[in-house]
């Protein structure tokens, strides 16, 4: 019996799929939970995957997202802060914090590994008790697929010609949570 490539790779995506990404190889997900880790590992982190802690998906193309992520655009996902834990590595974070390049003028703290400067996550003013997560951060790559699919694509007015519309992504020309 044959297989079809599209048929092999759509099982792939339901299954977890952790492959060699940066240094450290202990990522998880265990029922609904899962894992982010910095890329020289030192920074671990474990999330839902799921409602309530899981509060939202989304693309981002403002220039704040473009800059800081060195892209042309930010694939991210909101936690509840009461469900996000510290495996290990708090102690290895690194903050900045700024309000002058945010469109809602709130200010935005960026939390980076000291040691490889990852962008773990960011917590702003405007998102009191959250924090706002890398999807290139998640260990498990078929949840990218899954679960963390972005839902929203905002400043959509500030992508790059090149880029098309996220298929299937609702598009907001500017903020999605004003």
């Amino acid at each position: 019996m044959t297989t079809s490539s599209s048929s092999v790779a759509e099982t792939t995506k339901s299954q977890s799929y952790f492959p060699l990404a940066g240094a450290s190889h202990d990522g998880w997900t265990r029922g609904d939970r899962a894992t982010a880790t910095c890329f020289c590992g030192a920074v671990q982190l474990s999330f839902p995957t799921k409602a309530p802690g899981l509060v939202d998906t989304f693309m981002c193309h403002c220039t704040d997202c473009r800059k800081i992520t060195a892209s042309m655009f930010a694939s991210n996902f909101t936690i509840d802060d009461a469900y996000l834990t510290r495996e290990r590595g708090d102690e290895n974070l690194s903050s900045y914090s700024q309000s002058k390049t945010i469109a809602t003028g709130n200010t935005m703290t960026n939390y980076f590994c000291s040691t490889c400067g990852s962008l773990m996550y960011r917590r702003g003013t405007g998102f009191p008790g959250m924090s706002i997560l890398r999807l290139g951060t998640v260990d498990d790559f078929a949840l990218h697929e899954r679960e963390l699919k972005p839902r929203i694509e905002q400043f959509v007015k500030d992508r790059v010609c090149w880029v098309r519309d996220a298929e299937g992504i609702e598009q907001v020309e500017g903020y999605a949570y004003a």
